[in-house]
């Protein structure tokens, strides 16, 4: 029997990427854009994807897209950080009904921001969610509502990560902070205290995962939640570290992060307001405990940290660079950060 998979947010990293695990299975994609003939142009390297019309906030358009299909993953995000307030929940919404009106399992990829300080250093699936900042009040919000509604018959899986790399999306912290996608390698930023370890996940392990995860559709509860252990660099300027060496270039500087200029401009940049908002995790060590995930499992899909940091730079143009495929040009700083 073919399986079908609706994605939403389908030209974002984690959408993108899991997109590609599932058909390596042989699940058929469909993919919801408000612009599906240029989505089908640009991001060609999916392969055969089913794009659909529609937009995220359009409860009938996700509804419709849905009609039929045995798995909807939710990868759409704000860009920017932009009004996360007026999106992020909107969207969710529409995801949870077009799934209930499907009887499709939801996957949510989570993210740290649920936690507060007190949780640190380590933390499990069953860990207190006490978020200090605006956007971690939203993701608890979002979960919650996950939560209510899996109460009424929708299956819900969610897998948290740390800070997101890869080679098919620059829209997070390494492809916009660290590195400058579509230049050559010379120099890499750190953002964080240098001592101070910190999580990463290499999306192309994040979806490989999932994917494993829902394929064990018979062993999930209906509300699961695993997390993802990815990248663990116990001094967290080891990743600037491990990319000089994946780059070639082992005595390339690694430079501060501006906040200051960020802050400065943070007055009349949103993105950069709520960049600062989000230093704290910077500050402070937060690993995500996977225990449960590899004895679900039996191991956590993981590439090398090198290896894995090779594959996104070349991905982003920062090794080789000649024109890339479409769809991967420099981004500038949105998205999740």
């Amino acid at each position: 029997m073919t399986r079908t998979a609706l994605i939403i947010g389908a030209t974002g990293g984690i959408g993108s990427e899991t997109a590609l695990a599932l058909a390596a299975r042989g699940w058929r994609i469909r993919a919801l854009n408000r612009n599906p003939q240029k989505a089908a142009r640009d991001f060609a390297w999916l392969g055969p994807v089913e794009w659909v019309k529609g937009d995220a906030m359009n409860v009938a358009d996700v509804v419709a897209a849905a009609r039929g299909v045995n798995l909807l993953v939710h990868g759409a995000n704000p860009p920017g950080y932009r009004n996360w307030k007026g999106t992020a929940l909107p969207m969710l919404e529409s995801s949870i009904a077009a799934a209930m009106e499907a009887n499709a399992r939801i996957v949510f990829p989570g993210t740290v921001y649920n936690f507060g300080p007190e949780t640190f250093p380590r933390i499990d699936e069953r860990a207190p969610q006490r978020p200090r900042t605006r956007k971690g009040a939203i993701r608890v919000a979002m979960e919650t509502r996950l939560r209510e509604a899996s109460a009424h018959g929708l299956r819900v899986l969610i897998v948290r990560a740390g800070d997101f790399f890869g080679p098919r999306g620059g829209n997070n912290w390494f492809g916009q902070g660290l590195v400058k996608a579509g230049k050559p390698f010379r120099s890499i930023t750190y953002p964080g205290r240098r001592e101070v370890g910190h999580n990463w996940a290499f999306l192309p392990d994040l979806a490989e995962t999932i994917v494993r995860l829902v394929e064990r559709e018979k062993d999930l509860g209906g509300f699961e939640v695993f997390h993802f252990g990815g990248h663990w660099f116990e001094r967290g300027v080891e990743i600037a570290e491990a990319a000089r060496r994946a780059a070639g270039v082992p005595d390339a500087p690694i430079r501060r992060f501006p906040w200051l200029a960020v802050w400065l401009a943070s007055p009349f940049v949103e993105t950069f307001r709520e960049m600062l908002e989000m230093r704290y995790l910077w500050k402070r060590p937060l690993r995500l405990d996977n225990g449960k995930l590899v004895a679900f499992l039996g191991e956590e899909p993981h590439t090398p940290a090198e290896q894995a940091l090779r594959v996104t730079l070349k991905g982003l143009g920062c090794l080789d660079v000649q024109p890339r495929a479409a769809g991967l040009s420099a981004p500038r700083l949105q998205g999740r950060l």
